[in-house]
């Protein structure tokens, strides 16, 4: 059974992959205080700016809170997303297991919390192929469909909504068929923004232009 994880990190860079399941793979603790901000939209959404103070948000209170009203007049599920009935679920489907942030219902609906930032439209591929990992893992055990998913981005007061098209359904069933086959180091990518903020670009031979590669 492949951790949803597994699955994000493949999508990335699977030479990523391969470095990082032979490391310790335990979050830093600024992931859990970005997450918590995920849990806080309903208390944020009208915070006076005061109220942003130490926290790890990435934008200015005011766009904070324009991007989550967005978000609330957009998304019927806003009150079970900001409030849900469910969180850190367990889900175990056919192919993949891992824990979806917070399942909303009536449909049912995963929604995953990222602690990045978001692209300027849609999400990240690597989510888009945990997310419909966690659809698929939803569907399979209440043994119905799931065609959508969340995605947040909380340090920006960003919600995302993922349809299970056919070109991101594509994109999650080549990441299984790269999680099931990794057996030695992959190919290197030639991406420099992919490899520049990598943990492993050092051990992964991966020439970058970061400041600790210039001085070295």
């Amino acid at each position: 059974m492949i951790p949803f994880s597994d699955l994000r990190t493949a999508a990335y860079c699977p030479r990523k992959l391969y470095y990082e399941r032979r490391s310790d793979r335990n979050p830093p603790p600024a992931v859990a205080e970005r997450r918590d901000l995920a849990y806080r939209y309903e208390e944020l959404v009208d915070a006076p700016d005061a109220a942003f103070a130490g926290l790890p948000t990435e934008v200015p209170p005011e766009r904070y809170r324009r991007n989550l009203r967005r978000a609330r007049d957009r998304f019927d599920d806003w009150a079970a997303v900001a409030d849900p009935p469910r969180r850190d679920v367990f889900l175990s489907g056919k192919d993949c297991r891992g824990i979806a942030h917070k399942v909303v219902e009536d449909p049912p609906r995963p929604s995953l919390v990222s602690p990045g930032s978001p692209p300027e439209n849609g999400v990240w591929e690597p989510h888009a192929v945990h997310a419909v990992a966690a659809a698929k893992a939803l569907a399979w055990e209440r043994e119905r469909p799931v065609e959508r998913a969340y995605v947040e981005y909380p340090t920006h007061g960003v919600i995302r909504e993922v349809g299970l098209t056919t070109r991101k359904k594509a994109d999650y069933r080549t990441a299984v068929r790269t999680v099931e086959t990794l057996d030695g180091p992959p190919p290197r990518l030639q991406n420099r923004e992919k490899c520049d903020p990598c943990e492993y670009s050092d051990e992964c031979g991966v020439k970058t232009r970061t400041l600790r590669s210039l001085l070295s």
